[in-house]
């Protein structure tokens, strides 16, 4: 295979050194590159092979030091990253088999539904990769079936497509995951341990669970021994799940409420209602650097009348996906909208995504979920 070389100049050599994964278009010379195309990249003493991409800032994913990776080479990066997943207890079945960069295949994630796996692409290039992926998964698992979620939908890459619903066991609780519509591949897997956590702190409580998709958190806090669990979401199909979870798991103590959260919230807060615990989990605020201020004040706003909402002693459960939003920005934030509400609180837990999605030193970016849990004194 004849490999275009390209010279990015000394002064970026530290930056190669560092591990980090991507390289930026504007780091790039002139060149006839192809999407697809393997292109070794040098500055200074250093070199890098990786993949490059016509679209997008990203110009090059890069995945090794001195050749062309090849099947051998794919199928020892997807062993490594199957190691890691050992730990997965018999009572979960839904979970993170690749988490791109931070597994060294940048670009590429890769979610077990039991014995169904879901693979989503970042960049067209990876398409270069992809039949050594699934062949090496296909070689490590006692699969049925491996899929790529596209914006086509769901295609099979080997054996069978799942069925539109399946069901999945998660520490020992039933959820059925739509692996062509539900969000992500499906499932919000990065939160698993996080809702363990609520778990061993609901018994007794009322819960109040904003932007609940199909209700992970509430079917925890039931399992919990939640005295009453509210699930509110905009999506009355999202509702519709949450439901389902609920009774299939043999909770009868839960509703579901189509609202927009932010009204909702306010109305509720007006009123003085009141709960033992409120979760928040929102989706992503920010798109980019740009739009990281309006989405603290965003969250600001929730958790200030969330807050309000809450019994003395209550527990306030706030997380955020959004990566531009660093953990330090997030409980800052938080900080302030105590002050607002007029509350004392006490940081009782602080976490970050399941174990399942390591983080390379070298690709801090890979850390976007921040959880954290306040007691909150009046």
């Amino acid at each position: 295979m004849s490999l275009i070389t390209l010279n990015l100049g000394k002064k970026l050599e530290s930056a190669l050194a560092s591990g980090h994964p991507w390289v930026y278009r504007n780091h790039l010379p002139e060149h006839r590159l192809k999407t697809g195309d393997w292109v070794r990249l040098e500055a200074g003493k250093l070199s890098r092979i990786g993949l490059f991409d016509k679209e997008g800032a990203i110009a090059v994913r890069l995945f090794a030091e001195t050749s062309v990776p090849d099947q051998t080479f794919i199928h020892e990066r997807v062993k490594d990253a199957l190691s890691l997943r050992t730990f997965v207890s018999n009572d979960t079945n839904a979970y993170r088999l690749i988490y791109g960069e931070s597994d060294f295949l940048p670009g590429l994630v890769a979610d077990r539904y039991n014995r169904f796996v879901v693979i989503r692409t970042y960049s067209k290039s990876l398409e270069s990769i992809l039949d050594d992926v699934v062949w090496s998964l296909s070689k490590e698992l006692n699969l049925k079936g491996i899929a790529w979620r596209t914006e086509r939908g769901l295609e099979a890459l080997w054996g069978e497509l799942p069925p539109p619903e399946l069901t999945v066991m998660e520490k020992g609780l039933k959820f059925i995951a739509n692996l062509y519509e539900g969000q992500k591949t499906g499932l919000f897997l990065d939160q698993r341990e996080n809702r363990q956590t609520l778990r061993g702190l609901a018994k007794d409580k009322t819960v109040l669970n904003l932007f609940s998709y199909n209700g992970g958190f509430s079917v925890y806090a039931l399992a919990g021994g939640a005295k009453e669990v509210t699930s509110v979401d905009i999506a009355p199909a999202a509702n519709a799940d949450a439901e389902r979870n609920a009774e299939i798991n043999g909770f009868i103590n839960h509703k579901a409420l189509t609202a927009d959260v932010f009204s909702f919230l306010q109305d509720y807060a007006r009123d003085a209602n009141k709960v033992d615990m409120v979760v928040l989990d929102p989706p992503s605020m920010a798109k980019d650097k740009q739009s990281k201020f309006a989405a603290l004040r965003a969250y600001k706003k929730l958790n200030t009348l969330a807050l309000k909402c809450l019994n003395q002693g209550g527990l306030l459960v706030s997380s955020s996906c959004t990566s531009q939003v660093f953990p330090e920005d997030f409980k800052t934030m938080l900080a302030e909208a105590c002050q607002d509400a007029k509350v004392q609180a006490q940081v009782i837990h602080e976490a970050g995504h399941a174990l399942d999605h390591p983080v390379s030193i070298a690709f801090p970016e890979g850390r976007y979920l921040k959880f954290v849990v306040l007691r909150v004194l009046k």
